[in-house]
């Protein structure tokens, strides 16, 4: 969803510069995207960020941050065409705003967790009632995290890949 955190989560974990493509918003915006918890949000991803994190010596991840207003979905295609899963990372405050990702990713069979990214520490659902509300199944991770930090980003991605290398047995 729209800001969510994307660029902030991909610019934490990134052991490069990541490329963002960030532009100022405009009264264009106005009426189009919902800043009622992102008031202090002056830009806004247009057509991806990028990064990369290196986890094991043969292991590294290349990052893609996609913008999260509707009007950019037509770019999803092109933006997982080999990846090895997702993180969908998800404001509690604006649940249903995620809604349209993971029905993304669920009906394209990629991996994806669900990382419920708490802005100030403020987490009003626990990841059970998150499951529940988006009707996710016991085998989807559900984590929580904070995208400003490294070490949160991290452990999301590494509970990707798990999670993704589980998938491929199966």
């Amino acid at each position: 969803g729209f800001g969510v955190g994307k660029t902030t989560f991909v610019g934490a974990v990134s052991e490069i510069n990541p490329l963002r493509t960030e532009a100022v918003m405009t009264s264009a915006s106005a009426g189009i995207d919902d800043l009622t918890h992102t008031g202090d949000k002056t830009t806004t991803t247009v057509a991806m960020d990028f990064g990369r994190i290196t986890l094991d010596q043969d292991l590294i991840l290349y990052l893609f941050g996609t913008p999260g207003q509707d009007r950019f979905w037509f770019m999803w295609d092109d933006l997982v065409r080999g990846a090895i899963g997702a993180v969908v990372l998800v404001d509690t405050r604006r649940l249903a705003d995620c809604f349209p990702a993971v029905d993304y990713f669920e009906n394209s069979g990629l991996p994806f967790v669900i990382a419920l990214n708490g802005f100030d520490g403020h987490q009003p659902y626990t990841p059970d009632e998150v499951r529940e509300a988006l009707q996710i199944g016991p085998d989807t991770p559900i984590l929580t995290t904070d995208a400003r930090h490294r070490a949160d980003a991290k452990s999301a991605l590494i509970t990707l890949v798990e999670h993704a290398l589980m998938a491929r047995l199966r």
